[in-house]
């Protein structure tokens, strides 16, 4: 069975940022947002199966199903209101 691998960041910096962008336009009323905005998980793995795994590795805490949408890739994402967490397997010969 092939491994997957999670391109995970640090968390803390991570929430770090979040918190001072929501502050930033908390404080600046006049700047843009998006209609929607999605935050990507993307999962490496040279198998299908492997792919579908780590995904499901992601999904299974945001409690929502992993999707095969077709060509190899997989993908679980849980709403926020108009903002989307989740995460994506892509198969080697479409990374980049």
């Amino acid at each position: 069975m092939s491994t997957y691998v999670i391109r995970s960041g640090d968390r803390t910096a991570f929430l770090a940022g979040l918190r001072e962008l929501v502050d930033f336009l908390t404080a600046n009323p006049a700047v843009v947002v998006p209609r929607h905005a999605s935050v990507i998980v993307l999962v490496d793995a040279a198998d299908p199966a492997a792919r579908r795994a780590g995904v499901e590795s992601v999904a299974a805490p945001l409690g929502v199903p992993t999707e095969d949408i077709g060509l190899g890739y997989f993908d679980a994402r849980r709403d926020f209101g108009p903002v989307s967490f989740g995460a994506v397997g892509v198969p080697p010969e479409d990374r980049q």
